[in-house]
């Protein structure tokens, strides 16, 4: 009797084994409803997704996903550098200090006995003038200090023949940039001259601030603001962009992230560690797939596009909604994976190995019969 009812239980169980509980979904069942590309059809002819479009990375498709537009938000650009000369030019706003020296005893500027004369700073004003005594306003902006000091004791020796001029020279405001936050020091710091790059300046301040995770540097200049990542800006020299008076320069912490669900080695939402994160990089933060569980052939990467960038004739997504397919399982996957990028939002979805729910199948019923063999013995 009590084998009967093991029987019956096993009939039970074997027909309610779809039911059994999982810790992600199986490849065909997370995709299905879902729309493929057909290789055999042209482009203009491929099937327009209801629910979603299915996209296999392949070395020969990811040049075509390269084209597409990236998604996140906050997509900045940049500005390469540009070799300046590295001398300083005087701008409005700028502060100078005179100081002229003569030989004459009776001269115009210095009293019986001396031998020159200072000035007190004058600001160089937006006309780009200083007014001197006796040789009125003289227009210095735009003009090295050398070459405005020779100018002004020209100007001078027209009614002192024996001026020597010196002059010093402290940057104003418009010849200054301001590191706003994110680093050691802030404050504002003055450009030596026309060809200060920003990293000459954020070794001025110290550098990124202690524990700020993947920097990402913000310039601010006039309405505009430029992004790019610091490990990039590090790497790259044509990418050390020329400051220019005004720039407002800021440090923030790299808030891009992507989620890891199914059968990963960890669900979690991950923080970018670094500006380029592609999908075997992001195989390997999330700690790879779960032992035992996971479907190396079936790595879904799911994301969203804006119903702008949809196009049917493939230089976009098919739909908004786009699942990328990856096949761990062989060398072009692993390589593709290592091309194809990750970007801010991304879902990577590890689908559980249909080896999972037989194995459980089969450790049941051997449970099972287990039970019925001690059954028997314990009966005879």
């Amino acid at each position: 009797m009590f084998v009967q009812l093991v029987s019956m239980s096993l009939v039970l169980l074997l027909a309610g084994c779809g039911n059994l509980p999982r810790g992600a979904g199986l490849q065909r069942e997370v995709l299905k409803q879902g729309s493929k590309v057909d290789p055999a059809l042209s482009q203009a002819d491929q099937m327009v997704p209801t629910a979603f479009a299915v996209e296999t990375i392949t070395k020969d498709s990811l040049p075509r996903y390269g084209s597409w537009p990236a998604v996140g938000g906050g997509q900045l650009g940049w500005i390469k550098r540009v070799e300046q000369a590295n001398n300083r030019i005087i701008a409005p706003g700028d502060s100078v200090a005179l100081s002229v020296w003569v030989t004459e005893d009776n001269g115009l500027l210095t009293a019986p006995g001396q031998r020159f004369v200072t000035f007190p700073p004058m600001q160089v004003s937006s006309s780009g003038q200083v007014f001197l005594p006796y040789i009125g306003p003289q227009k210095i902006s735009g003009m090295s200090p050398e070459h405005a000091r020779s100018a002004i004791e020209k100007a001078y020796t027209a009614v002192t023949p024996s001026a020597q001029v010196q002059l010093g020279l402290t940057e104003g405001r418009e010849s200054t940039v301001s590191v706003v936050s994110g680093v050691a020091k802030p404050g504002a710091y003055p450009l030596r001259d026309q060809d200060v790059t920003l990293l000459d300046v954020l070794a001025e301040a110290g550098g990124p601030a202690e524990g700020l995770e993947n920097p990402q540097v913000r310039l601010q200049r006039g309405s505009h603001t430029y992004g790019i990542g610091m490990d990039r800006l590090s790497e790259d020299t044509s990418l050390n962009t020329t400051l220019r008076g005004g720039d407002r320069i800021l440090i923030e912490k790299d808030d891009r992230y992507f989620l890891s669900l199914g059968a990963a080695g960890s669900k979690a939402q991950h923080h970018f560690p670094q500006s380029k994160v592609s999908a075997l990089d992001a195989l390997s933060i999330i700690g790879g797939l779960a032992a035992e569980r996971a479907n190396a052939q079936g790595i879904l990467v799911l994301r969203s596009y804006p119903q702008s960038a949809v196009r049917r004739d493939g230089s976009g997504p098919r739909h908004v909604r786009t699942i990328f397919t990856l096949d761990l399982t062989s060398a072009d996957g692993l390589f593709s994976a290592g091309a194809f990028p990750i970007q801010p939002g991304d879902l990577i979805y590890v689908t559980e190995s249909p080896l999972v729910g037989t194995r459980t199948v089969f450790g049941l019923i051997g449970s099972v019969f287990g039970l019925a063999n001690q059954a028997e013995r314990v009966g005879g």
